[in-house]
């Protein structure tokens, strides 16, 4: 796979591309809706020979245009989406740095300098793609280009309402795990590396493994949750009972929550392990105990019904 830097300064003209089907979005959580779209492209370029492209940009869009509700935490980082894309078996993956300059680019430049410019004969988009300045560009604009053929994907819904990204964001933040993870078409995840904690998990029974994010992921509600995690090293998956928050039975000055995961009949030491953490139920809230002892019969209970749900997971 073929990864392709393009910025708004950069004048230099693509060459020795192949012609491409190219699908174009921004793609955090490469969701159903998402693949719905990808899948098409798949299709296409392999019905007309050519080569299998995506289009994507970084950052998001939001942190230019939108300074009070920026999108600084993705449910797919950029490094995640590289590595599916190329499981997908796409050819060329088209990163557009999303810039001021870029912002301000009138929508038939933008075509001329990113579209045409990079030798796609196959654009394919969702619905309801937007591009240029203040987003005057639209599919119905896409489709009066004689230099490539446009596809338009209606959208993916489950109910009238189409699966977005801030659908599946609003469900974790609420709580509502089991619709995210239908959303999305599959377990939320996030990797990360296993790092040095306070382990007090030890002293009072319950050893944790505390998870730092390799990447800005967008973290689900804070509470407790049925998991599943994978030690890379080994590929081995192990089932536990997960924890996102501040402590606050201990602190009360934690402003950036923290992920634990209490693995089920496992006590090896895996500190420095890259691992991936999989999320199946939420089971409850944070809550700030009176003490250690209330809140290690609390403990308990998390990891019997962690047991329970995660019964028919292999």
């Amino acid at each position: 796979m073929e990864i392709i830097q393009l910025n708004y300064t950069d004048d230099t003209v693509i060459e020795k591309l192949e012609q491409s089907a190219t699908a174009i979005g921004f793609f955090d959580g490469l969701h159903r809706g998402h693949l719905k779209v990808i899948n098409r492209m798949n299709k296409i370029a392999e019905e007309k020979n050519l080569k299998k492209g995506i289009m994507t940009f970084d950052p998001h869009p939001s942190v230019v245009l939108n300074p009070k509700f920026q999108r600084t935490t993705y449910l797919t980082p950029l490094e995640i989406k590289l590595e599916m894309f190329e499981s997908m078996g796409v050819d060329y993956v088209f990163i557009i740095n999303f810039s001021s300059k870029l912002a301000k680019l009138e929508p038939d430049e933008f075509v001329k300098k990113y579209i045409i410019g990079a030798n796609v004969k196959e654009l394919i988009s969702g619905f309801d793609y937007t591009y240029g300045a203040k987003g005057r560009g639209n599919t119905t604009n896409l489709t009066e280009y004689d230099e490539f053929n446009t596809t338009i994907v209606g959208k993916y819904a489950f109910t009238d309402e189409k699966v977005s990204t801030t659908q599946i964001r609003s469900s974790l933040a609420n709580g509502q795990l089991e619709e995210a993870n239908q959303l999305i078409g599959r377990t939320y995840t996030i990797s990360g590396v296993v790092v040095q904690g306070e382990k007090r998990g030890r002293t009072i029974g319950f050893p944790t493994a505390n998870i730092e994010a390799d990447f800005r992921y967008f973290l689900p509600k804070n509470g407790v949750y049925s998991v599943t995690l994978k030690v890379h090293s080994t590929d081995e998956i192990h089932k536990g009972v997960g924890n996102i928050g501040v402590k606050p039975t201990f602190h009360d000055d934690i402003s950036k929550p923290i992920i634990e995961v209490h693995l089920f009949d496992f006590n090896e030491s895996i500190y420095g392990e890259s691992v991936t953490i999989y999320f199946h139920n939420y089971i409850r809230g944070e809550v700030k105990f009176d003490g250690v002892d209330e809140l290690v019969d609390q403990m308990e209970i998390d990891r019997n019904d962690a047991i329970k749900l995660l019964e028919d997971i292999d």
